[in-house]
């Protein structure tokens, strides 16, 4: 008898280009008041104004947060709550990066559940209380936050980032306009890219994976890896772009469903304690631990190859499987990712905390559902390796 899954995502995803013309709309579908959260980037692109401008032609009041200056932190989250409750708003639109939108859902369930974020942190409280209604907005194609139950807050007090899943943090609507992810610069694109690209590849191989997940990870996996040094390298081209956008929403879908696993576990650590952005983390850990667990993974790497290179499928899955890795660390090469070294983090300080960094990962649920499950000590081991990894090591094939 096979098991039973479960699929979670918003009640309705806008898509396609000048899809945010319609975030009036769909905020008058929700409520009379809204908070916008954002950053100060967006505002200086003119994206801020063009939400507020389609929100007086509905007739929307606002208020509007645009404090958010780095990963989102339990400080961003007080701060929009407040507003939100100062101005009496009754529905949330997020227009940014990952961190706007994952602030933006917490500030959504604590407004009607109460409490402190980090009282959600491991399910210790569960939110039972419908959030206020959210609308996310991405403007990078990498988080895929706006499909997903997940939010990655970083407690301030602990250096801890804070990965909390519950139904309730599924935003009501996601907008994903790729027109809005064409002032991303090449830096963020290849983060992110990378970052949605992790997200496919773990949900694919993720324990807890199922056949719906399955058929929207291998999907995201084609779309991210055939275009995302295209939109590296130009990032103009907009068809280019809304195939990231689709590939990033998908691997949201898929790995929200099905989990992540040991890279973002070790990634969490890294960025809570030495501010490394999520999306570089990710992808500064995922060839040596794709290495690491590929002896677990052989088929659904084999798998993986024949969707992105099926020209390739008369060799055997171990053949296929190096090639994936290989063709990742190419990948992450192309795309000048750079390993913790290179970012500028002291190996000394690493030696520091990276006992605490294996405890965090392992405490953070993910590494559980690897292919390969690790111990602590393998953890750091890790660490070690990637701290000075070299993508130099490919050779071209």
């Amino acid at each position: 008898m096979s098991s039973i899954s479960s699929v979670y995502m918003p009640k309705a995803i806008l898509y396609g280009t000048n899809s945010f013309k319609q975030v009036g709309l769909e905020t008058s579908k929700q409520g009379t008041n809204a908070l916008i959260i954002s950053d100060k980037v967006m505002e200086n692109l003119g994206y801020v104004n063009e939400c507020q401008n389609m929100c007086n032609k509905e007739e929307i009041r606002y208020s509007t947060y645009l404090g958010i200056t780095s990963e989102p932190t339990d400080i961003f989250v007080d701060e929009a709550l407040e507003v939100l409750k100062q101005n009496n708003c009754d529905v949330i639109i997020a227009l940014g990066g990952g961190s706007c939108i994952d602030t933006a859902k917490a500030v959504a369930v604590l407004a009607t559940n109460g409490g402190d974020i980090s009282d959600f942190m491991g399910n210790i409280k569960m939110a039972d209380k419908k959030a206020i209604p959210l609308i996310a907005i991405p403007t990078t194609a990498g988080t895929g936050s706006e499909a997903t139950d997940v939010t990655v807050i970083t407690n301030t007090r602990n250096d801890v980032k804070m990965m909390i899943k519950q139904p309730m943090f599924i935003p009501e609507v996601a907008i994903v306009d790729p027109k809005l992810i064409l002032s991303s610069p090449k830096s963020i694109t290849a983060a992110t890219g990378v970052d949605a690209l992790t997200h496919a590849i773990e949900a694919y191989i993720s324990r807890r994976s199922h056949p719906f997940t399955d058929t929207l990870a291998l999907s995201a996996i084609k779309l991210i890896f055939d275009n995302i040094e295209e939109v590296y390298k130009n990032g103009s081209n907009i068809e280019a772009r809304e195939k990231m956008s689709l590939g990033a929403l998908k691997a949201g879908i898929a790995f929200s469903n099905a989990s992540v696993c040991l890279v973002h576990g070790m990634s969490r650590p890294i960025g809570a304690i030495f501010h490394v952005p999520h999306g570089v983390s990710n992808a500064m850990l995922l060839p040596a631990i794709l290495e690491y667990s590929k002896p677990n993974c052989i088929d659904r790497l084999a798998s993986i190859g024949r969707i992105i290179k099926p020209e390739l499928s008369g060799s055997s899955n171990e053949e296929i499987a190096n090639m994936v890795v290989h063709d990742i660390k190419k990948l992450c090469l192309n795309l000048n990712i750079p390993n913790m070294k290179e970012w500028g983090i002291e190996k000394q300080e690493l030696d520091k905390v990276v006992g605490k960094m294996a405890k965090d990962a392992i405490a953070s649920g993910s590494p559980g559902n690897n292919p390969r499950i690790p111990t602590e000590e393998e953890i750091i081991e890790l660490y070690q390796i990637c701290f000075d990894y070299k993508y130099e090591r490919v050779t071209n094939k």
